[in-house]
């Protein structure tokens, strides 16, 4: 039964990312028709866009605008898709039509310069709080518990969360440059990045759940995971970036690791595995907000956003869960250890 869940799951996701890149939007004829004419003339109604005819950024690069303004600005193509979908949505909405999706995004409204404004806010909270976790953990490990005499920590897996916490901020990081501009660098530096933790975290919670503490079975453990990441950001980087298959690679590492650590959860004596069943019951709950994608409400606010918005708490309780851990192992530790010195 489960695996029959498991099978439908992937093919919705499936059929969802297929139907977010064949937008409707961009197929309407009124819209293709205003971007066309606003290339060649510059405007869309009464605004109207210099740099449609412009020379600017032309010439040596101290004659240029400086790059955060040029960050602000999108180019012709851009603002004439920008304000032609703006004009078209207006349309639809006095018709009593639902908004369409244009080259793959929900018509959202711009803030400075930024396309997703709520998203980029978010992941910068993300970012912090994985900031604020890893640092916490870290001061934990070597400010507040015991060390060996060679100034190490006990905790066997340090090093791995230690990777896990800059995989996290760099995807958090690249996350925001993408939502801020959609252009195809940031995209694929975003979804390489995303694909990066959710391959190590997987490695991770096959490495704890199992208790696996020997280097040997380390290596022989993480070599298959980390080649098939690497040959799938690879894929997707120089060959074709099938959003389709990304999506059921991203669902299938992150329900794996869901599952490691719910069984875990239940078979473990662990103090915190309160912590655990939240996050991984919470996380479940919130991978339904990219099952269930709707329009941005007030034009900034989607199904994305708010997913966004639910791994801020997650992020705070998860990294709780890792410093107690590092204290429940390194105390069982210490017992062990003066036990044996009897």
């Amino acid at each position: 039964m489960v695996d029959r869940l498991w099978t439908v799951l992937l093919l919705v996701l499936s059929c969802i990312v297929s139907f977010s890149y064949a937008s409707l939007g961009d197929k309407d004829p009124s819209y293709r028709a205003c971007v066309g004419e606003c290339e060649v003339s510059g405007c869309v109604g009464k605004l109207c866009f210099p740099q449609c005819n412009s020379s600017s950024n032309v010439g040596p690069w101290y004659t240029q605008e400086p790059l955060y303004l040029q960050w602000q600005k999108w180019g012709c193509q851009g603002d004439c898709r920008y304000h032609c979908m703006v004009n078209r949505e207006k349309e639809r909405e006095t018709l009593g039509q639902p908004p369409l999706k244009y080259h793959g995004k929900w018509p959202f409204k711009r803030l400075l310069g930024i396309q997703e404004p709520a998203s980029v806010a978010f992941s910068v909270l993300n970012l912090a709080m994985h900031f604020y976790g890893w640092l916490s953990f870290f001061i934990t490990l070597y400010y507040k518990l015991p060390l060996k005499q060679d100034k190490t920590a006990y905790y066997e897996y340090v090093g791995l969360w230690h990777i896990y916490g800059f995989l996290s901020m760099n995807s958090w990081f690249w996350s925001v440059v993408f939502h801020s501009r959609d252009v195809d660098i940031t995209e694929r530096l975003d979804y390489s990045s995303a694909i990066a933790v959710i391959g190590f975290s997987l490695i991770v919670s096959i490495l704890r759940t199992f208790d696996i503490r020997v280097e040997a079975t380390r290596v022989m453990v993480s070599a298959p995971i980390l080649a098939f990441v690497t040959t799938h950001i690879l894929y997707i980087n120089f060959y074709k970036l099938d959003y389709g298959w990304n999506m059921i690679v991203c669902v299938a590492m992150g329900v794996a690791q869901l599952l490691l650590w719910a069984r875990w959860a239940a078979v473990s004596r662990h103090p915190s595995n309160w912590k655990l069943w939240v996050v991984v019951i919470a996380s479940g709950l919130a991978m339904l907000l990219e099952i269930y994608d709707f329009p941005p409400y007030e034009g900034y606010f989607d199904a994305h956003s708010i997913w966004h918005a639910a791994t801020i708490p997650l992020t705070v309780l998860w990294w709780s869960f890792i410093r107690d851990d590092a204290e429940f192992r390194t105390s069982s530790l210490l017992k062990k250890s003066k036990t044996k010195a009897k």
